[in-house]
C-alpha cells in the first residue's frame, strides 16, 4: 500500500483511495450523473486553457493571499460541502475541518454530513456552512440556528439540487436503493475485502447518523433511506422569494452555489448575496451541460467587482486554481480532492494535499508571473 508520503498529484489521492474505500463508497466520490458527460467537460476544461509563461521577472516573492467577506485567507482555495465524507474515514467531516484549519483554508459542511455542525465546529471554528432549502421551513430554521450558535461563519445555499440527478454508478452498486438479503451479503463481503476501512471507519467510526438532520432521519438511517428522503423532501418550488425566509433566519453572508447563467448571477446580485459559485454540481446533476470553467468568464465580466465570484468543478490542482483566477474567480471550491486524500490518509491526507495545491499555486504564479490574486 502507498505511503501518503509518496503522492504527488490529486489523481495519486484518487488511486489510493480507490484501492481503500468498498467500491460502493468510492464510486458515490468518483462519479456523476448519468453518461458523466458534464463530469468529464468540468476536467477537460481546464486542457483547454493556457497560461504564458514569463521571463526575465523578479517573482521571488508571490502573494498568494485572497480576501473574501472580510477575511484575509492564504491562498485561494475553499474545501467545498461533500455529503456523506464521514464514512470515508473515521469521523471524516471533523479530521478535514482540522486539516483545512491548520492550513487556513475554509471548510464548509455539507447538510447531508456524516458529523453535525457542532461536531465539526469544535474541529475548526467557525466553518461556512451549506444549505439545502427543505419543504419543512419549521425544521430547516432550527437548522439554521444551530448554523448561527455555532458560529458559522457564511451561508452556502446550494441552488441545483431541485430533483436529484439519476447517478447510474449509484443506481448499480446499491447506494440509492435498499439492498435486499442478497444485495447486503454482497456488500458485507466488500467490506470484509477492505478490512482497514471497516476496522476503522464501520466499527470505530459510528454514530454513522447524518449528524445535520437528526429530527427527521432514523439515527441508523442507510444512505439509500436518506437518499429517498432528500427526493421527497428538498423543495422544488424554491424562487427568489424564499430568500426573504433566509434571511429571517441567518443574519450573515449567503453565496449561491450552482450558478450557470449569466441571468441567474445578475439576479443574485440584485437580491444582494454576498457571492456564487459558477457550478454544475461537480456534473452530478444535470449532464450534457457546460463546464464550469466554460460559463465563468462571462457570468464574471456580468457582475464584475458588485459581487464575489467563486467556482467548482473540474480543478485538480493549483495551476487550475491559476486558469480559473485568470478567467475571473476570486477562489476555487474543491470537493473531490480532498474527499480523495481523506480516504487515502485521513487528517494527514488532507493536510498534505491541500499544502500540495497551495504550493502549485505558487509555482504558477511564479511561472506565469501572476505576482498577485489582488
Amino acid at each position: 500500500m502507498a505511503d501518503i508520503e509518496s503522492l504527488a498529484c490529486v489523481e495519486d489521492y484518487r488511486r489510493l483511495a480507490e484501492k481503500k474505500l468498498p467500491r460502493i463508497l468510492f464510486d458515490y466520490i468518483d462519479g456523476g450523473s448519468y453518461a458523466e458527460e458534464t463530469l468529464a467537460r468540468n476536467v477537460e476544461a481546464f486542457g483547454n486553457v493556457h497560461l504564458t509563461q514569463r521571463v526575465m521577472i523578479n517573482v521571488a516573492n508571490p502573494d498568494t493571499r485572497v480576501t473574501l467577506f472580510g477575511q484575509t485567507l492564504p491562498s485561494p482555495l475553499i474545501c467545498a460541502p461533500v455529503g456523506f465524507a464521514g464514512m470515508y474515514a473515521r469521523r471524516g467531516e471533523a479530521q478535514a475541518a482540522r486539516a483545512a484549519k491548520s492550513l487556513g483554508i475554509p471548510f464548509c459542511l455539507s447538510t447531508v454530513g456524516i458529523c453535525g455542525i457542532e461536531e465539526v465546529t469544535a474541529a475548526a471554528e467557525a466553518p461556512w456552512f451549506q444549505l439545502y432549502m427543505i419543504r419543512d421551513r419549521d425544521w430547516l430554521a432550527t437548522l439554521l440556528q444551530r448554523a448561527t450558535k455555532a458560529s458559522c461563519r457564511l451561508l452556502v445555499l446550494t441552488a441545483d439540487l431541485q430533483t436529484p440527478g439519476t447517478r447510474y454508478r449509484d443506481i448499480r452498486s446499491g447506494m440509492m436503493r435498499n439492498l435486499g438479503p442478497v444485495g447486503q451479503i454482497r456488500r458485507a463481503f466488500e467490506g470484509m475485502l477492505k478490512m482497514g476501512w471497516t476496522y476503522d471507519v464501520f466499527l470505530r467510526g459510528r454514530p454513522h447518523s447524518f449528524g445535520n438532520l437528526a429530527g427527521v432521519l432514523p439515527p441508523a438511517a442507510s444512505f439509500a433511506t436518506a437518499w429517498q428522503w432528500i427526493g421527497a423532501n428538498f423543495d422544488p418550488t424554491v424562487t427568489w422569494d424564499d430568500l426573504a425566509f433566509i434571511r429571517e433566519h441567518w443574519k450573515g453572508p449567503i453565496i449561491l452555489k450552482g450558478v450557470m447563467h449569466v441571468d441567474d448571477a445578475r439576479l443574485a446580485r440584485d437580491h444582494g448575496l454576498e457571492g456564487i459559485v459558477v457550478s454544475n454540481h461537480g456534473g452530478r446533476q444535470l449532464d450534457g451541460g457546460q463546464a464550469s470553467l466554460a460559463v465563468l468568464p462571462e457570468i464574471a465580466r456580468a457582475v464584475g467587482d458588485e459581487i464575489t465570484v467563486l467556482m467548482d468543478g473540474g480543478v485538480r490542482s493549483g495551476i487550475d486554481v491559476v486558469k480559473a483566477i485568470n478567467m475571473g474567480a476570486r477562489a476555487c471550491m474543491i470537493g473531490r480532492p480532498w474527499a480523495y486524500a481523506l480516504a487515502a490518509g485521513g487528517q494527514a491526507g488532507v493536510a498534505r494535499m491541500l499544502a500540495g495545491l497551495q504550493a502549485e499555486i505558487r509555482t504558477a504564479q511564479a511561472l506565469s508571473a501572476r505576482l498577485t490574486f489582488s
